[in-house]
């Protein structure tokens, strides 16, 4: 779980890095990732910051929600898939310990044995690994890009910022650190509880965030905030229907 998050978190900062000098976006931009994913976001920005009368602000808080509305699906489903497997981990446990051999036969068998478990709790491993975050992370950092790349964007001030410009009274970056923290806490409270690195990734995230969002451009830390604040809102509706599933069980 630790190396799945370092993961995650590495191949945010290099695209973030990596990002920072490129060209903005337009219909002449070459190469596959320019033209079929971050031109057509950098599109959908503008018709919708035109809808709300050119406030880009209003246009990423929307989207942001918007595609996180669409990848929800993708959460909930392997939500759901670590929910069984929390279930079945005794079952597993004592495969584990049965089969602990390393020789290729005793783990063909442990193979076997384990399809058969997450076949009679209809378990998808696949559900529960990579695959969801496959899907997911191009959707999102197309989205990324697209905001960083789409020049229209700094050329507006929303609220009492420029959106171009690092934000004057700095509560952007602030809130950014804030809600990641939040954000981490309710959707890994059980792991963090039992691992300690995880609980310390959980306060150097935030400080990360902070830091990266002192001096870029205002349009990027509040497109972190509306994220985190959509998925705490998200983990808190989730964490009330299990529990109430829960009490309805007994």
């Amino acid at each position: 779980m630790l190396k799945k998050y370092l993961s995650i978190l590495s191949l945010m900062f290099i695209f973030i890095l990596s990002g920072c000098n490129n060209a903005p976006i337009t219909a002449e931009s070459t190469g596959v990732w320019n033209h079929f994913f971050i031109y057509p976001f950098s599109q959908l920005i503008q018709l919708v910051a035109a809808i709300f009368n050119d406030n880009y602000g209003l246009a990423i808080i929307f989207l942001t929600i918007i595609i996180r509305f669409l990848i929800m699906p993708l959460t909930l489903k392997q939500t759901k898939n670590q929910e069984k497997m929390k279930k079945i981990q005794p079952e597993i446990k004592l495969l584990r310990d049965k089969y602990s051999g390393k020789d290729r036969e005793t783990q063909l068998k442990l193979q076997n044995e384990l399809m058969t478990v997450y076949k009679k709790y209809e378990v998808n491993p696949i559900s529960m690994g990579c695959l969801p975050l496959l899907i997911q992370m191009p959707i999102l950092f197309a989205f990324y890009y697209a905001i960083i790349k789409t020049k229209e964007i700094a050329l507006h001030n929303f609220l009492w910022f420029n959106l171009g410009s690092a934000d004057p009274l700095h509560l952007l970056p602030i809130l950014a650190a804030l809600t990641t923290f939040v954000q981490f806490k309710l959707s890994t409270s059980e792991v963090t509880e039992a691992n300690p690195q995880m609980k310390m990734m959980g306060y150097v995230m935030p400080v990360i965030i902070l830091a990266s969002a002192w001096k870029l451009s205002a349009v990027l830390p509040l497109y972190w905030i509306v994220g985190n604040v959509f998925l705490t809102i998200q983990n808190v509706v989730l964490q009330k229907i299990k529990r109430k599933t829960a009490s309805n069980s007994f």
